[in-house]
């Protein structure tokens, strides 16, 4: 679960949730990502970011007003 302050969704929390799931997504699906990224001629990059961006829907959020 992910606890977050609800008077503080600025840009920099945000960022730091997206760069989070891409750590997440990285370690855990990496090699698979890369591997079809050059298989089928994608950006690595813009994969991560796209499969970081699904990743943060399965997140739990707790907001805390």
């Amino acid at each position: 679960m992910i606890y977050l302050n609800y008077s503080n969704l600025n840009e920099e929390t945000q960022t730091q949730l997206l760069n989070n799931s891409k750590k997440e997504i990285q370690e855990r699906f990496g090699d698979d990502i890369r591997n079809y990224a050059d298989e089928h001629h994608i950006d690595f990059e813009t994969m991560l970011e796209e499969e970081a961006q699904r990743n943060l829907y399965s997140y739990d959020f707790v907001f805390v007003i």
